[in-house]
């Protein structure tokens, strides 16, 4: 086996224009994964060049291989993740992002966070969310303490704008969109996101006046695209009609194998129109993982147990639903993954799905739930959860917390 070190190994921003040239010093022991074959040990073995990915940020996307035994050229990458286009934009995000709800300058420390990132980063993660409001602004002053670190050229940032940040702070009008992202940007101590998210719609703000306000902060370099959370489809497509602002690239809907309500109206509009889904609890805030069991506590370090974290897991502690997970266990084993693994490849599954979000609180949770990346469940599988969760999801379409409906123009 060969290695071509005139290719040119693509990384940075998520697109083929940050390049990194071939002939670094180590592999640092990662295994590079082309058209499923693992090629760690061969590369060990053969290369008298290699790729420095050891420092903070370093990322390699994808290198060109050749084997003569076999007369295979394959595409590769390092870590375990794969990546998917973000609606009709440049970017791409991995398969799994990481996000920072209910964890990061929360619930979780300040090294658990570190650790978590740089766990992602290691397995090849390149997206990680955030919002304002998320901790009052404390997740994003935890991310931006620790992705300092790393090249800003190396992964894909999201951020979110609509929940109260004080009194009078709140919402999608001009002023605020302008002064949010600004904020947003001090505590993560970077020049620009990559994703500027509408947290919720804002029926009182004209959404004339939202579209434009996001295209001027394109405009200024201190976001790249534009995307919504859980917006009405109605919602959505006033947005797309307002003349000469930028255009929608993605949706952040929760999305699971017990929460379906996307795939009736969204997940169809958002594919004629060039947008992707960004998942979020695609485990069912950790149901799907099938610690929680009927009629038992909550283990004592999952968040269900935590009160600051708890608060938002009502709807899926019904020991009827946490019974029916539990028939999910066989089918996972038989599948060869665990629940989570299952839960992530079954959101994946959904061709419109870009990236799934996964929280974690520690880094092997990022190291497990990256193995579903890449994985496709048999017709058997998805017919056997769908039969052990018959009458435990939701598949119509659903309003989320805290959205209002209805649009207002000018």
């Amino acid at each position: 086996m060969q290695l071509d070190h005139d290719a040119e190994l693509v990384g940075g921003l998520g697109t083929p224009e940050g390049r990194v040239a071939g002939g670094a010093e180590r592999l640092a022991g990662r295994r590079l994964l082309a058209v499923g074959v693992d090629l760690g040990e061969a590369l060990g073995a053969v290369l008298s060049h290699s790729i420095d990915i050891g420092r903070p940020g370093a990322r390699l996307s994808r290198l060109d291989t050749r084997s003569e035994a076999c007369g295979l050229t394959c595409t590769g990458r390092v870590g375990l993740v794969k990546f998917r286009k973000l609606g009709d934009s440049e970017l791409e995000v991995s398969e799994i992002s990481l996000g920072s709800w209910l964890t990061y300058g929360a619930g979780v420390e300040r090294d658990q966070t570190e650790a978590c990132t740089r766990a992602a980063f290691e397995a090849g993660i390149n997206f990680f969310d955030t919002a304002n409001v998320y901790g009052g602004g404390a997740a994003e002053t935890a991310w931006g303490e620790v992705l300092k670190d790393f090249d800003r050229g190396s992964y894909i940032l999201a951020t979110k704008v609509f929940f109260p940040m004080s009194e009078t702070d709140r919402g999608l009008s001009r002023a605020q969109i302008h002064k949010q992202i600004d904020a947003s940007l001090e505590r993560l101590q970077t020049d620009y996101v990559d994703l500027y998210q509408c947290h919720r719609p804002d029926p009182e703000t004209a959404i004339e006046e939202t579209m434009e306000a996001l295209t001027e902060v394109c405009e200024a370099g201190k976001a790249r695209e534009i995307g919504f959370s859980e917006w009405t489809v109605e919602q959505v497509q006033a947005g797309l009609e307002v003349p000469n602002t930028k255009k929608w690239v993605s949706s952040q809907p929760q999305y699971s194998m017990i929460w379906r309500a996307p795939e009736a109206e969204l997940i169809p509009f958002c594919e004629e129109h060039g947008i992707s889904q960004i998942v979020w609890s695609p485990l069912a805030q950790g149901v799907l993982t099938g610690k929680y069991k009927p009629g038992e506590p909550p283990p004592e370090d999952s968040r269900a147990a935590s009160e600051s974290m708890n608060w938002a897991m009502g709807r899926f502690q019904s020991d009827e639903l946490l019974e029916a997970v539990q028939r999910l266990t066989p089918i996972a084993e038989g599948a060869g993954m665990t629940m989570a693994q299952m839960a992530l490849a079954w959101v994946l599954r959904q061709r419109n799905v870009a990236s799934t979000i996964v929280g974690a609180s520690r880094p092997g949770q990022v190291h497990d739930n990256v193995k579903a990346a890449g994985v496709e469940l048999s017709r058997d599988t998805l017919d056997a959860i769908d039969e052990a969760l018959d009458g435990h999801y939701v598949s119509e379409p659903r309003l989320a917390n805290f959205v209002a409906e209805g649009v207002k123009h000018r």
